[in-house]
């Protein structure tokens, strides 16, 4: 450690700019040890590093900080660590599997631009995550499996954002967040899909526009969940902007009819299909399907300004003429001036 503190303090005095610290060992880093980085502008921290900062550091540059399977003494040293980098534009925070950590990671950085979250430790009971960043622009919440909560405060600026593999976090604070978006990408579990379309209910009670999601011009939704052919129903509703469309299938998966009403049951088709929807893209199109090939047609048939459609095959699917005769079949839904691409990868 004393080698460590050494080397560090040779690099500040030096004015250095961009730090990794990566070690296989535990390691503590008090905050002190930071509080003459001011030159410091990029910061990632890595494996076995414990961060204890009881009082906030001072780095006034840093604009990049990663921190990547490293544990906290409590929440205070987050908040220390985080409250002494004004500047700081991109934070990824990537959590191991300990459970003796911080509890409640409050992420409050006023020049935030980029956050990443990842979180698979099922052991945070009582737990969460408190993100305030009226700058963001930029989230990505992934893997958070064992926490109560994850409440975004204040974040208005927020343009992409993806969602993925997370358990008992959708609220309406993530919902009202997400409504000026414009590119959103969506894994959801079955209850979590349940949980957004109901909160989303409530948010049209009082929602002038009629739609939640009235920016929105890409999506991706995967459909290895039950409940997959609602949430993509709700979207294609509340999203009369959208102007790209992305399905991606998660193979080897297990097989699930759909649920809730079908496309071709609804009352009116979406409008985003009708005027906006130009492109539209399967990744590992599972062309036995029968629901999903009710999908597919009822997307092309309907998307009168389609301009170009893709249908990716994995590269584990056998050719065989039914295959082919399917695909034929779709190109023929849509227009001569739609570019078909289909093919395996």
């Amino acid at each position: 450690m004393g080698d460590i503190r050494a080397w560090l303090g040779i690099a500040f005095a030096r004015h250095v700019r961009e730090l990794v610290l990566d070690v296989n060992f535990r390691v503590s880093f008090p905050g002190s040890m930071f509080c003459s980085a001011s030159s410091l502008e990029t910061l990632i921290l890595k494996n076995s590093i414990h961060v204890d900062v009881p009082c906030p550091v001072s780095m006034k540059s840093l604009k990049t900080l990663h921190l990547k399977d490293v544990t906290y003494k409590d929440d205070e040293s987050v908040r220390n660590l985080l409250s002494g980098c004004p500047s700081l534009e991109d934070l990824q925070v990537d959590r191991g599997y300990s459970i003796h950590d911080a509890k409640i990671f409050i992420i409050a950085a006023p020049s935030l631009k980029r956050l990443s979250i990842c979180d698979p430790c099922n052991g945070r009971e009582g737990g969460g995550y408190v993100i305030n960043a009226p700058c963001l622009k930029y989230l990505e919440i992934e893997m958070i499996k064992g926490c109560d909560f994850c409440l975004i405060e204040n974040s208005p600026e927020l343009v992409e954002a993806a969602i993925r593999n997370v358990s008992w976090i959708v609220n309406e604070t993530i919902l009202r967040s997400l409504k000026p978006i414009k590119r959103l990408s969506l894994n959801l579990s079955p209850l979590e899909v349940n949980l957004f379309a109901y909160i989303a209910t409530e948010l049209l009670i009082n929602c002038p526009t009629g739609t939640i999601f009235y920016q929105l011009v890409y999506l991706e939704v995967y459909t290895h969940k039950v409940e997959w052919w609602n949430l993509l129903i709700l979207m294609l509703d509340n999203s009369p902007k959208l102007q790209v469309l992305k399905i991606t299938d998660c193979l080897p998966c297990p097989y699930y009819g759909l649920v809730g009403k079908k496309l071709s049951e609804q009352e009116y088709v979406p409008e985003c299909l009708l005027s906006q929807l130009e492109t539209f893209v399967w990744k590992n199109y599972d062309w036995t399907s029968e629901e999903k090939k009710e999908v597919a047609t009822y997307i092309l048939r309907n998307a009168i300004r389609l301009k170009k459609a893709y249908f990716f095959i994995n590269r584990i699917t056998r050719k065989c003429n039914e295959l082919e005769e399917r695909l034929q079949m779709l190109k023929e839904l849509v227009s001569n001036s739609c570019h078909f691409v289909s093919k395996y990868e």
